[in-house]
């Protein structure tokens, strides 16, 4: 029986062995849980303007209206904003210059690629946004981090002065 003993024992010590050198997770202490709350796997998180290519053409909706187009019918019908003629780079720089002279009011960060200026005003933190149109229109907006349109007498007052600046 000692033979068969030291088989056994000689057997259990290589499955031992085998089974830590090979990173069985019973062996290693929080084996799979190691890497579980990495950065890397977490899913991407995409900010909402950047979910779609500007590359790429909107697609056409039942009505016959682009989604960009869509979007744009919607911030527009919001009361914190209106149209200005001009390319959207020319009308980016128009309102800045006027953000510069309108007091109490301090910009924060500008982001020219997606025609957008981090104001404070009153108080109050939102986003200038400068968007292009159709027909070389462009709409100028005050819009709340999120993208949706920004509430508050702040805003309303601040869209006000940029559409006499604009106006003249």
């Amino acid at each position: 029986m000692s033979k068969l003993s030291f088989i056994a024992r000689t057997s259990l010590l290589a499955v031992v062995i085998v089974a830590t050198a090979s990173g069985c997770s019973w062996f290693h202490r929080g084996g799979s849980k190691l890497y579980a709350g990495s950065p890397e796997s977490r899913p991407l998180e995409v900010p909402p303007d950047l979910d779609t290519s500007a590359a790429a053409p909107a697609s056409a909706t039942a009505s016959g209206v682009t989604a960009s187009g869509a979007q744009q019918a919607a911030a527009q019908s919001s009361s914190l904003g209106f149209t200005v003629q001009g390319a959207k780079d020319e009308v980016y720089a128009r309102v800045g210059t006027a953000l510069g002279g309108i007091a109490g009011l301090t910009v924060a960060n500008r982001a020219p690629l997606i025609g957008a200026y981090d104001v404070n005003y009153s108080g109050s933190n939102f986003l200038v946004r400068v968007a292009a149109g159709t027909g070389g229109d462009t709409y100028v907006s005050a819009v709340d981090p999120r993208g949706l349109p920004a509430t508050g007498e702040a805003a309303r007052r601040l869209v006000d002065a940029l559409k006499t600046a604009l106006s003249r």
